[in-house]
């Protein structure tokens, strides 16, 4: 039987054999194991040979279901996106535009999706096929913003603003597994400041303003400052174009 394509194992469209014993594996299988090494050691870690040595089978039996590592991270990218949250789901009683509300939602749970997997962010760029879970996401946002007055166009390059905005700021959050980012950034960032604060007048002001309105010790900001931060600032600039279509 020749081998799946990317396409026809993301959508499950491949052909299935008729008959012979069952599979001691599954594909399912297969995609868990790798998101758990690639969550725990990193995606440069995980290797067809490590894989089948986790799962106590054999590099060669992997083939079989799957062509390689490049196959693999696809099917693993669908798994750990999973399916967006439903436009429905945004908060009922926000003074948002219904538009606004789904939007914040969506790009909370992508970064939050993008946390919990820190490698898919290196898997989200760049031409590739999509599954089902990554073109819902498309169609979430296509769907929230169909009634808006914006074009196809327009509509598309939000979800690469939104998208774009979650996957940078995850990945200047990436640390080692166990790490709190906030705490080594504010320990590095008082030693600079120690040693060189007086260079850089307008950082260390800029922090000291931050901290003296958080009540704590100057830090990054924390990821939910910065992520509602861009969210805010994106849909205001939605907000101001969908007026202007309204009006002309």
């Amino acid at each position: 039987m020749p081998t799946p394509t990317t396409i026809q194992l993301l959508w499950g469209i491949q052909p299935r054999p008729k008959r012979g014993p069952k599979p001691a594996l599954s594909l399912a299988a297969i995609v868990a194991e790798a998101i758990a090494i690639a969550d725990a050691e990193g995606l440069a870690n995980l290797s067809m040979q490590r894989l089948a040595e986790a799962l106590g089978f054999t590099k060669m039996s992997l083939y079989r279901y799957v062509s390689g590592k490049e196959q693999l991270i696809a099917l693993m990218l669908e798994a750990a996106l999973g399916v967006p949250p439903d436009n429905a789901a945004a908060n009922p009683d926000s003074p948002e535009e219904p538009w606004r509300g789904a939007l914040r939602l969506w790009t909370e749970t992508i970064f939050a999706r993008f946390n919990a997997h820190p490698w898919a962010t290196e898997l989200t760029t760049g031409v590739r096929a999509l599954g089902p879970n990554e073109m819902g996401w498309m169609e979430s946002v296509l769907v929230a913003l169909a009634d808006t007055g914006l074009n196809g166009s327009e509509r598309l390059d939000t979800i690469v603003l939104l998208t774009g905005h979650a996957r940078s700021l995850a990945q200047q959050l990436k640390s080692v597994p166990g790490d709190d980012p906030t705490v080594q950034f504010n320990e590095q960032f008082t030693e600079m400041m120690t040693a060189a604060g007086d260079r850089y007048p307008a950082v260390r002001a800029a922090f000291a303003e931050e901290a003296a309105a958080a009540g704590g010790p100057p830090s990054s900001g924390g990821p939910n400052d910065a992520l509602n931060f861009g969210i805010d600032r994106v849909l205001d600039g939605l907000a101001v174009l969908i007026a202007r279509r309204a009006a002309g």
